[in-house]
């Protein structure tokens, strides 16, 4: 609403502008409303106040009254139906040959009196934070880990792969094959990675879900004594953990992947030992620029990526006109960070493997 005082400039304003030879609706224009609220405004020759917060407005005729709303505040708080919702209420009431009201008009009731809130003994659902953001600006600073299935000889058998990346090189720092899950398992597969790259009197970050090999006392015990920091998911979210779950598709998405299982143990370890081997040397990985794993993670996709970016300059001197705009981007890729703080509560990041 426009207060009196405003209206009398404005009115004042836009008089003058017309009198000094601009079109009123020119005039109005500039101040942001129509001249037809002008002219409403000045009706019979004076600025007029705002008057529809004076306005009486009548009250809408399927308005409940006090005693209808009475009624169903009553029925809401009976013993029998203290514990329920008003979509479980209306539906009972119906069966019992009884109307108040909507269930629409139980909810505004309900919310009106203060008493939309969680009904019965069950737990209010929690709203979990986001798990804590980390970056890696280089290799060895974060790493995040899973389990998956692998198909056995049978239905209904399988195997277990263990499988840690690190998501600045989106290298396979250590993997394992086993018959079963445990904690025990993969706090060895841990060590062995730690010791493999040489980053034990590093800071790391090992990011995980929250199954039980994840949190057990030996894997909490071994990445103490580590110096590793433990990170892990909302429950039931694997957005929380998205490197790993990009991998693991990578994985069972490779044309050799056997779709009938895996006859033993030692078999599933040779398939994903050359698995590996081709995802860190010779995959070109799309986040990274079309690099290798290995060669981001030693350093050298620098000199790769510059050697790329002299030739896109010297093809577009040779042909200027074939390029419309710049050339593609062969700088290397930058930080990387894990659920990284957004303004939503629900981060995710999209990681193409």
């Amino acid at each position: 609403m426009i207060s009196t005082p405003d209206r009398q400039t404005a009115t004042l304003l836009i008089e003058e502008a017309v009198t000094a030879g601009a079109r009123r609706a020119k005039a109005c224009a500039e101040l942001e409303f129509s001249e037809r609220t002008f002219r409403r405004w000045t009706r019979d020759g004076q600025v007029h106040a705002d008057q529809r917060p004076l306005v009486p407005r009548p009250d809408p005729r399927n308005k409940l009254s006090a005693a209808e709303r009475a009624a169903v505040l009553d029925v809401c708080n009976s013993t029998e139906f203290a514990s329920l919702p008003p979509s479980q209420i209306v539906p009972r009431l119906a069966d019992q040959g009884r109307y108040l009201a909507s269930e629409s008009s139980f909810y505004r009731i309900l919310r009106a009196d203060g008493q939309q809130h969680h009904r019965g003994r069950a737990r209010q659902p929690v709203r979990r934070k986001p798990p804590a953001s980390y970056q890696a600006s280089g290799p060895c600073e974060v790493w995040t880990w899973d389990i998956t299935w692998m198909p056995g000889p049978v239905l209904g058998m399988f195997f277990y792969l263990y499988l840690i990346v690190d998501i600045f090189s989106r290298k396979i720092v250590g993997w394992e094959v086993h018959e079963r899950e445990g904690a025990d398992l993969a706090s060895a597969l841990i060590r062995q990675a730690v010791l493999s790259e040489g980053c034990i009197t590093r800071p790391l970050v090992l990011h995980a879900d929250n199954g039980s090999p994840m949190k057990g006392a030996t894997m909490k015990t071994t990445m103490e004594k580590l110096g590793i920091t433990a990170s892990y998911s909302r429950p039931r979210v694997s957005n929380d953990n998205p490197f790993s779950e990009a991998l693991f598709r990578t994985c069972k998405y490779r044309p050799d992947w056997p779709t009938k299982g895996f006859a033993a143990k030692a078999e599933a370890q040779a398939w994903v030992k050359s698995f590996a081997s081709w995802y860190n040397g010779e995959h070109l990985h799309s986040a990274i620029r079309f690099v290798t794993p290995d060669a981001r993670h030693a350093g050298h996709d620098r000199a790769t990526l510059a050697n790329r970016a002299i030739l896109y300059a010297n093809a577009r001197a040779q042909n200027p006109e074939r390029w419309s705009g710049k050339t593609r981007n062969w700088q290397p890729a930058g930080p990387v960070w894990l659920n990284p703080e957004t303004e939503t509560s629900a981060p995710e990041i999209r990681d193409a493997a």
